[in-house]
């Protein structure tokens, strides 16, 4: 078969190389998927350079997510049936014509999703559903401004807040992902992410302020939402894209009267296993009932990997990229 093998770990991906391997087969308790589409997410990036928590063993094949088809299954296995379609998680090995996982890694695929949406929904949905659900505890009505809009889990976490009743307001950097936002999701407002966005959240907001902010960017984008949130605020921390960590004076949350929650889907679901088998249900079920339009901003040849890379550095990515084996 044919994969995308880290042989070392280098800047640019100067490791990373397509080379054939032998298809691999499955243990007890595993499944084999001949895979239809892999997403392609950061954390593949950063792994290719060993610059994620997760450092696999060289050589190894990055791919957090996937969608495909049963080819084979191991000892023991009875819930899955070959043929069937499904779409899984694995922390490493997607990009790749076969990867084998777990049986309990696989979910059935909606069928409402292409392939290429099914690979691309998990990850950035969930965290959007911990986020907005689990931690923000959002409710119909509410304003939530999200940062990095145009981005896979910020798109998502558009999408999911209109699906829970929200009122939507999306930042995003350039003025070709606003006009995507609002063609593709259609948010309440679409704003520019420069500096001053708090007067028109406020002005948005009937100057109140947004009741959830979701931030992916942290830097200047956290400190100016520090002033624009509502009393009783969550301001939910997803991560530093800005590159800058930024901090709060514990004044500002104790006057304003508002939350700074640290957000980590993964970890959410390994610490309460019953709520995170719950999530994933829950966003199954919206995937399946039409209520979340996942979106691929482009689907490529797995030869193309390189490419799909360089968009996701360059932030030209709306929504998520997945490779085709």
């Amino acid at each position: 078969m044919q994969a995308l093998q880290v042989r070392e770990l280098a800047e640019n991906h100067g490791g990373c190389g397509l080379v054939d391997l032998a298809v691999p087969e499955p243990g007890p308790g595993e499944v084999r998927v001949r895979v239809r589409a892999a997403a392609v997410n950061f954390p593949d990036l950063l792994m290719t350079r060993g610059a994620y928590q997760l450092k696999p063993d060289l050589p190894f094949v990055p791919g957090l997510e996937f969608a495909g088809e049963v080819d084979a299954l191991g000892e023991g296995v009875l819930r899955w049936s070959v043929g069937d379609a499904v779409i899984g998680g694995n922390r490493f090995g997607a990009m790749a014509d076969y990867v084998v996982v777990p049986a309990a890694a696989l979910r059935a695929k909606p069928g409402r999703l292409s392939w290429e949406e099914a690979a691309a929904y998990g990850v950035a949905y969930l965290t959007a559903y911990v986020a907005l659900v689990r931690c923000a505890r959002v409710e119909a009505g509410e304003t939530v401004l999200v940062h990095g809009a145009a981005g896979g889990v910020g798109l998502a976490t558009v999408d999911l807040g209109k699906a829970l009743g929200a009122q939507v307001i999306a930042a995003a950097s350039s003025a070709e992902k606003r006009a995507a936002l609002a063609e593709y999701y259609a948010p309440d407002a679409v704003i520019a992410a420069d500096p001053g966005f708090r007067d028109e959240v406020k002005a948005l907001t009937g100057g109140r302020g947004a009741d959830v902010i979701f931030d992916p960017v942290g830097g200047d984008i956290f400190d100016e939402s520090t002033r624009c949130i509502a009393f009783g605020g969550r301001l939910l921390v997803i991560g530093f894209a800005s590159g800058r960590i930024p901090e709060v004076s514990v004044n500002m949350p104790l006057i304003k009267g508002f939350s700074v929650v640290g957000v980590r889907a993964g970890e959410y679901g390994r610490r309460f296993p019953a709520r995170g088998a719950e999530n994933i249900a829950a966003i199954d079920a919206l995937a399946a009932e039409g209520r979340i339009r996942p979106h691929v901003h482009a689907a490529l040849a797995l030869a193309d990997w390189r490419e799909g890379f360089a968009m996701l550095e360059r932030r030209a990515v709306v929504g998520k990229v997945v490779l085709i084996p």
